[in-house]
């Protein structure tokens, strides 16, 4: 039989601090949006420091104003991310609790809410303070690989986010009685303590693609090659590659369990016959490829 790798033991807490009745623990997960939200100021600070990066030469903002803007990215991010999970994946359940969408230390968000509340903050933010939105959405789409990679390993460290079951060799065995409940046989495995359930470390697929390599490319398509100077064009070679990215990790990435029933075991959202269907991760980027599609084509051209 088949053998994998057992996940390694990683708290999902770096440290914590008990004073009295109260305890803060610091989280990798909460650790990965503040890094990745410090270097992506960091970065898009260093770009408007060189005009010549920007349309006609000029900057679309000072680099004071960014932290505005990073203001207006954090309101967005936890906003949008928590009432997209709300909307996309258990609309039923927090309907019937309300109080737990505000308990967002439980965990539950979601990365296209996210972006449509960045979206929508950061369109405010520009509308207030007179600055072209498509150069600030340029701005934002170069740096936002970072804080996906440190979010899709935090994701592997809380172990949660897994993929299938799998006999490929890097399989890992997540901890937690989820993780064990492999359906079919494929992905039973034998370990020191019994049979157990092996998965794809989706998460780590997506922290290469969306983390990595987009990342790698979109930096270099701004820096090196002058898409900056073409309003649109890096958000939508962001939407095409993030959209590509997610769609391919889904079909070895665990659906959600809500969608899942005696006739679609697969966790569908949309079947289309036994075995045959798409995650409500693949229907929600299929637009946001469209769209990035779209600018890439229109601003490229142009």
């Amino acid at each position: 039989m088949p053998y994998a790798i057992l996940f390694p033991e990683i708290s999902p807490e770096i440290f914590s601090i008990t004073i009295g009745e109260f305890t803060f623990a610091l989280r990798w997960y909460a650790l990965a949006y503040i890094v990745g939200l410090a270097a992506g100021w960091w970065l898009i600070v260093q770009a408007v420091k060189r005009p010549t990066l920007w349309p006609n030469d000029t900057s679309p903002m000072r680099p004071d104003q960014v932290e505005g803007l990073l203001t207006a990215v954090v309101l967005g991010v936890i906003l949008g991310g928590r009432f997209g999970y709300v909307l996309f994946y258990q609309p039923g359940g927090y309907l019937s609790d309300p109080l737990a969408i505000l308990r967002i230390w439980e965990g539950g968000m979601s990365f296209h809410g996210g972006l449509l509340g960045v979206t929508l903050s950061a369109w405010i933010w520009c509308r207030r303070n007179g600055i072209p939105p498509l150069q600030v959405a340029d701005a934002m789409a170069m740096v936002v690989a970072i804080g996906l990679f440190l979010g899709r390993i935090a994701n592997f460290i809380n172990a949660e986010l897994w993929g299938r079951p799998s006999y490929v060799p890097w399989a890992v065995v997540f901890p937690g009685r989820a993780a064990q409940d492999c359906l079919t046989p494929e992905g039973m495995v034998e370990t020191a303590w019994g049979l157990a359930c092996a998965r794809h470390p989706s998460q780590l697929y997506e922290a290469v693609l969306e983390g990595l390599i987009m990342g790698a490319i979109l930096l270099w398509l701004a820096w090196r090659r002058g898409w900056l100077k073409r309003p649109g064009a890096l958000t939508g070679m962001f939407f095409v590659i993030y959209g590509l990215s997610r769609f391919a990790v889904e079909f070895v990435r665990q659906p959600d369990a809500q969608f899942a029933g005696p006739g679609n075991p697969l966790g569908y959202a949309l079947q289309f016959g036994p075995s045959l269907g798409l995650t409500m991760g693949q229907i929600l980027t299929i637009p946001m490829m469209l769209a990035g599609l779209w600018l890439v084509l229109r601003r490229r051209t142009a």
